[in-house]
């Protein structure tokens, strides 16, 4: 069991050693630490990235360092990751970025279509029912330039527009066919994803007809918990055991691990 999915303080996560400390107490046999990573220099994604600090792109090397500390005393393994914020203005940047930093995987994430984060509720209040139809659209649009970029290895939380009210439920059987036939077209993979899959409203990234969609054209999945802080992490690897269990599923790595391991 592993989680290929994990934040820590060199993003918006808790401090390094005890999440790998807690990934070992909850038998995993390997942690991916994914920290997140923007590189965009246009003004708004800038401000963003300077506000939650997601500045791994200046500090990927002393992250490295770090890791190398924590294996040593560890009985896991630690993966040398990160999640990418994509934007498809941004391509060459991220190539660029990314061979240079050489990382053992690469994660790519869709958080905000033209400038506007998806999980903010307040963004899109104000818009009548056909613009929130577009940016759904839009969003999608997104996610499969991201898969069929070949630039990442794993595509995460595939249907994030559905942790927001205004846009929940606007998802169609097209859509998700259309991001499935990328898929099955790409070296690129989805994750299940179980950041939110333990609250008392529960989400499970990607929804049982999005994970359909899936299975139908044999996709293979990976797994994150997308923890965020030590205690997240042993009760969502428990949730995606059952999860795997109940549907039969058997994860795969990410793509690009096994040249790097």
């Amino acid at each position: 069991m592993y989680d290929f999915h994990a934040h820590t303080s060199y993003s918006d996560g808790s401090f390094l050693p005890g999440m790998v400390r807690a990934a070992e107490e909850a038998g995993l046999e390997g942690i991916g630490l994914t920290d997140h990573c923007s590189i965009s220099s246009r003004d708004r994604a800038n401000a963003t990235r300077n506000r939650y600090g997601f500045n791994l792109d200046l500090t990927y090397q002393r992250r490295r360092d770090a890791i190398e500390q924590v294996r040593e005393r560890t009985g896991i393994d630690v993966y040398d990751a990160v999640e990418m914020d994509y934007d498809p203005r941004d391509e060459a940047e991220i190539e660029a970025f990314l061979a240079e930093a050489d990382f053992q995987y690469v994660i790519g994430s869709v958080h905000a279509v033209e400038g506007e984060n998806v999980q903010v509720a307040s963004n899109f209040e104000g818009l009548s029912e056909s613009d929130r139809d577009t940016v759904v659209d839009d969003y999608i649009d997104r996610l499969v330039a991201l898969i069929d970029s070949e630039l990442f290895d794993v595509a995460a939380h595939l249907d994030l527009i559905e942790r927001t009210p205004p846009l929940q439920g606007r998802t169609t059987t097209d859509h998700y066919e259309r991001v499935a036939r990328a898929f099955a077209d790409s070296r690129t993979v989805p994750e299940i994803n179980a950041g939110r899959a333990t609250r008392e409203d529960p989400i499970v990234h990607p929804s049982r007809e999005f994970l359909e969609a899936l299975r139908e054209y044999d996709v293979p999945v990976t797994l994150g918990t997308d923890s965020h802080a030590p205690e997240e992490i042993c009760e969502r690897t428990t949730f995606l055991e059952e999860y795997l269990r109940d549907r039969e599923l058997e994860p795969v790595s990410p793509p690009g691990l096994d040249a790097h391991r």
